[in-house]
């Protein structure tokens, strides 16, 4: 006798599962996982750009270098302006007397004495100065000097010569009894014009030279500063991270 076996209807066991989860394929990865051999992302990289170191030295310095320079054309044209004024106000004379008049005047060979006319154009003087024959000297001036003080134009019209120093008889007159008056002083200082002239040169030369020196210094550190930021910035960038990509 043979039986047909039926599973009973309803069974505890219909459609259940079979024993054990299922398991996914060998070497399949599960949904949304990364790659075996890959990082996550983000990992071993930088977060995000490195931030700005600031260059130096700094532009302030270049800056700082041409005012220097601004101040020192200041101060050579003041030192030029100086010396003049200082070589004018000592050749001036500092008195005067009238054509005709004997004056005793106080003179100094180291001083360089000279008599100055303060007269219209073309009119004729002559001078006279009392002394030992020989030890007193009127000479004409080589170049033509004209000094202003006090609102007064002072020209250059003879040079004293005297072997040394002590008081002397000076009278001056005019031709046909022009008006003209005189003074003694002394001849404009060489030392103190070129001294002036240095000045106006010399220091604003320095200060030029100086600026130029440190905007070129300045200038290649910069640039040298700047390469090494981009190189350590390429490094950091192109290194990779531990898992390799």
């Amino acid at each position: 006798m043979s039986n047909d076996f039926v599973s009973p209807s309803g069974g505890a066991h219909s459609g259940a599962p079979g024993y054990g989860a299922p398991q996914q394929p060998y070497g399949q990865q599960p949904q949304g996982a990364p790659p075996y051999g890959y990082a996550p992302p983000g990992y071993g990289a930088p977060q995000g750009p490195p931030p700005k170191t600031k260059v130096k030295p700094g532009i302030g310095w270049i800056v700082g270098a041409w005012l220097v320079f601004v101040l020192s054309v200041i101060v050579g044209i003041a030192g030029f302006a100086g010396g003049i004024f200082s070589a004018i106000t000592d050749a001036a004379p500092t008195s005067s007397f009238a054509p005709g008049q004997t004056v005793t005047v106080k003179l100094d060979p180291a001083d360089k004495p000279a008599i100055y006319v303060s007269a219209a154009t073309g009119t004729k003087f002559e001078c006279q100065i009392q002394g030992d024959p020989g030890a007193v000297r009127l000479q004409q001036p080589s170049l033509d000097q004209t000094v202003t003080s006090d609102g007064v134009i002072w020209e250059l019209a003879l040079r004293v010569g005297v072997d040394k120093a002590g008081d002397y008889p000076l009278t001056c007159t005019t031709s046909e009894g022009a008006s003209a008056k005189f003074g003694v002083g002394k001849e404009l200082a060489a030392d103190s014009v070129v001294g002036g002239a240095v000045a106006l040169f010399a220091v604003p030369g320095l200060g030029f030279l100086l600026a130029v020196i440190v905007t070129i210094v300045v200038l290649v550190k910069r640039s040298g500063a700047r390469k090494r930021q981009a190189a350590a910035a390429a490094g950091q960038w192109g290194q990779p991270g531990p898992y390799g990509r």
